[in-house]
């Protein structure tokens, strides 16, 4: 039954991993896709099946989304990473890091290529994705936050980057945005203390967009995509990637690609 029911939402489940196994849900309305961490009992969080179907989803996302939105189901976004995976025993069926410890450097290397995959698509420029983001989003739960775009969050927010803690580094893709959103020096004050980061430091230095009661996280995200999706798609897209291009470039070259990317805009509509 749960199987069926990935297939419906989007083909979790064709990699083998059916929902109840990965924790995730998925929708597809429209222009709008919702992923949903669905594991309230173990506060969402992560394994090796929830990261393939990340990837999965992203391998799949219909042409005609335009948002995507993560969200967690209960209390908190994500807990991080499933403690199972620190024992020997590990995840049913999934193993455990002393399992991929084992594995050649290739095999390795190849592991955490395909977890990371679950995380990277979510910066492509044809969308725009969202974090809706309200208790604990701890270790692979504050990367997964940091994969997407925009971060709305709720006033219990917990923001954690715990895996230095754990003898671990973060490797979900979270560290290159993370010191791009509050630099290099806050960055590691927050990576190398494992601490806390509430709604009140996360919106001052420039981890959420937004911060709102928990209640209301809801609509704003609603409200957010719904002015997303007012403003023309292609140029959206075009947009997004002047932006996300800025940084490597001088201003001389990015002055370049503006026109570029303005010429393909002004043909488009008038030539």
């Amino acid at each position: 039954m749960a199987e069926a029911q990935a297939q419906q939402r989007g083909g979790i489940a064709d990699d083998g991993f059916a929902e109840a196994k990965s924790g995730v849900r998925y929708e597809v309305d429209g222009e709008i896709a919702t992923i949903t961490l669905a594991r309230p009992e173990k506060r969402n969080a992560q394994t090796f099946a929830t990261w393939s179907a990340l990837a999965r989803i992203g391998e799949s996302l219909p042409e005609q989304v335009r948002v995507v939105v993560v969200k967690g189901e209960g209390p908190s976004f994500s807990a991080g990473i499933d403690l199972r995976m620190f024992t020997s025993e590990g995840v049913p069926g999934q193993g455990s890091f002393s399992t991929a410890a084992t594995l050649g450097d290739a095999g390795f290397e190849q592991r955490i290529r395909q977890a990371q995959a679950g995380f990277l698509w979510l910066r492509r420029p044809e969308i725009v994705s969202i974090a809706a983001v309200q208790g604990h989003a701890i270790g692979a739960g504050f990367q997964l936050a940091l994969s997407c775009d925009l971060r709305i969050v709720a006033d219990d927010v917990a923001f954690c980057m715990k895996e230095p803690a754990l003898g671990l580094v973060p490797d979900l893709t979270g560290t290159k945005p993370l010191v791009e959103l509050v630099g290099l020096a806050k960055a590691i004050d927050i990576c190398l203390t494992a601490r806390t980061v509430h709604a009140d430091e996360a919106m001052r230095i420039g981890l959420a967009e937004q911060v709102v009661a928990r209640g209301d996280l809801e609509q704003a995200v609603s409200d957010k995509v719904a002015a997303l999706l007012s403003v023309n798609r292609d140029a959206a897209v075009a947009t997004k990637r002047l932006l996300q291009g800025a940084r490597q470039r001088t201003l001389e070259e990015q002055s370049v690609a503006e026109g570029i990317e303005q010429a393909a805009r002004i043909k488009a509509l008038f030539g």
